[in-house]
């Protein structure tokens, strides 16, 4: 018997009216389910050679993650299973990644297939996939909208290829910087102004864009900065959906050379770029000279229902360029940043390089996952169960009204809870896992859903019946406090 039966019984919690914990939702599945989720079935521990193997590991790796005792060694789909042997239903996807779940067949056949065949030959030759992957990007990029491509052809883009979401959009601050000083040296030798230190770099609150030096320097967080100040030097923070026009001017002035943005954030909270500003945002870009960059690291490669968050944007509130990996290799470490003909033409030989962005085995891989996430097929069941989820998390804000708010946040399957008390979003994920559930917190205030792409509408149910029990004892508790 499946998890997700067992669990079907009585909906009420004993003690409190039924009204009180019964979502106001559609589906009779989780509803039956919610009131048996109380129980944690899956607690933080681990067999005795699990804790020593974590323990002689932890002599040799550095020290930089807080993790559970726990230690998964085999999934399937959206499950899990730690060395317990115990089932988790994944709503995490490894942080974005395993869109076509885990251990997916066709994924590890093409992996078998192509390693055994080269897996690397370094960038200083040609190799088949690479050429594929990128053609097909930004083909779908011009059918699905986005980059602000025409349909009808006569523009294009070009694709360098990284290993990391960190790494593109490194460099694609390195792209921003090149276009600037090459635009401001156009200028200088037309005589018309003198030459203009068009270096700039504008990013925004609560934005996550990586671990390195450049990327960090736009992450405005101090937890993330402090330790490793100074940074790169001139950026500038602005207020993410800032609509004042004074500010905006500012911000972007003409000795801005780039803005990187996240359309929806990941790490900060699942913040939703409102289309407006950002198409405020990209006129303002156009009218200084600027490079637009769209983060979508986190938010593209159709986890909003769409090819890229900006997909259905208007023309104004199109990026430049826009970074991608995560999904796009489904585990396997691949990152890509799509850069605008215009752009591109000042990117010569020896501007950029890598030693294993774009290698064989890697643009495989991106090649046959991206060309099951842009099935039609898989699109449109995408946005059905992603519906379906929506639906279901409406219920959950206006059952626990007292713990979360009614903001929407994300689209599809990236969506942001937000909570009330930011000590609540970390509360909930251990609860969630300790009922066999994996969720992900963002930002201060937030829990994030962001399931494999493959996911069901059952599974859904299921995921949202563990939380709201876990939200009930997290009521509950707050009630108790309360008095």
């Amino acid at each position: 018997m499946s998890f997700h039966r067992a669990l079907a019984g009585s909906s009420r919690v004993p003690g409190r009216p039924a009204a009180r914990i019964l979502l106001q939702r559609t589906y009779a599945s989780a509803k039956a389910t919610a009131g048996k989720c109380h129980e944690a079935t899956h607690p933080d521990e681990c067999p005795p050679e699990t804790a020593d193997l974590m323990e002689s590991h932890s002599r040799y790796l550095l020290n930089t993650y807080a993790r559970p005792p726990l230690m998964f060694d085999r999934g399937s789909g959206l499950s899990l299973w730690d060395t317990s042997g115990r089932e988790y239903l994944d709503f995490s996807a490894g942080i974005a990644v395993t869109g076509l779940g885990h251990s997916d067949e066709g994924f590890n056949k093409v992996l078998a297939e192509q390693s055994a065949k080269v897996s690397h030959i370094s960038n200083l030759y040609w190799n088949k996939y690479a050429g594929e992957l990128a053609k097909d990007l930004v083909e779908a990029t011009r059918k699905h909208g986005g980059l602000g491509l025409s349909k009808e052809g006569g523009d294009g883009a070009k694709v360098f290829f990284a290993n990391s979401g960190a790494e593109a959009n490194e460099g694609a601050l390195k792209f921003a910087r090149k276009y600037g000083k090459d635009a401001a040296a156009a200028v200088a030798v037309s005589g018309k102004d003198k030459a203009l230190d068009k270096s700039g770099i504008v990013c925004f609150t609560n934005a996550f864009h990586g671990r390195t030096m450049g990327a960090i320097s736009c992450t405005p967080n101090p937890k993330y900065q402090a330790p490793f100040a100074p940074l790169i030097p001139n950026i500038r923070v602005g207020q993410y959906n800032d609509m004042d026009e004074k500010r905006m001017l500012e911000l972007v002035d003409e000795s801005v050379c780039g803005v990187i943005v996240e359309p929806i954030q990941g790490e900060g909270g699942v913040g939703t770029g409102k289309v407006e500003w950002l198409e405020m945002l990209g006129k303002r870009c156009r009218k200084v000279g600027a490079v637009l960059i769209f983060d979508e690291i986190q938010c593209g490669m159709f986890r909003t229902g769409e090819m890229w968050r900006h997909s259905s944007f208007p023309k104004d509130a199109q990026p430049d360029m826009v970074t991608t990996a995560k999904a796009l290799g489904n585990g396997f470490p691949i990152g890509a940043i799509l850069v605008r003909d215009h752009v591109a033409e000042v990117i010569s030989i020896g501007s950029h390089g890598t030693t294993f962005g774009g290698q064989p085995l890697a643009v495989r891989m991106g090649h046959y996952v991206f060309s099951r996430l842009s099935e039609p097929s898989f699109v449109k069941s995408v946005n059905e169960t992603a519906a379906h989820l929506d639906s279901l998390l409406e219920g959950l804000s206006k059952s626990f009204s007292s713990l979360i708010t009614d903001e929407k946040r994300g689209k599809g399957f990236i969506r942001g809870i937000a909570f009330k008390d930011e000590s609540h979003p970390a509360e909930l994920v251990r609860l969630a896992r300790e009922r066999g559930l994996l969720l992900l917190t963002a930002g201060k205030d937030a829990v994030r859903l962001v399931p494999a792409l493959i996911v069901t509408k059952e599974q859904c149910d299921k995921a949202v019946a563990i939380m709201e029990s876990c939200l009930s004892i997290m009521q509950e508790k707050s009630t108790s406090k309360a008095k």
